[in-house]
C-alpha cells in the first residue's frame, strides 16, 4: 500500500500542475478532467496517510 500511496500522490502532483496549465490555456474541458482527478486522488492519499499513518502499520 506504501508505494501504491506514493503513485497516487504523484498523479495528484501532476493533476494539479496539469490544471494550472488548462487555466492558462483556458480550456474549459481539461480544467474539468483535471480537478477532478486532483479531487478524486488527493482525497484518497490524504484519508490513506491519515488512516494508516505514514509509513503505514502493519497490522
Amino acid at each position: 500500500m506504501n508505494l501504491l500511496m506514493v503513485i497516487f500522490g504523484l498523479v495528484t502532483v501532476l493533476a494539479v500542475v496539469g490544471t494550472f496549465q488548462a487555466f492558462k490555456e483556458k480550456n474549459l474541458l481539461g480544467i474539468l478532467f483535471n480537478f477532478g482527478t486532483f479531487a478524486v486522488f488527493g482525497f484518497f492519499t490524504v484519508m490513506t496517510i491519515l488512516n494508516q499513518g505514514f509509513p503505514p502499520s502493519l497490522h
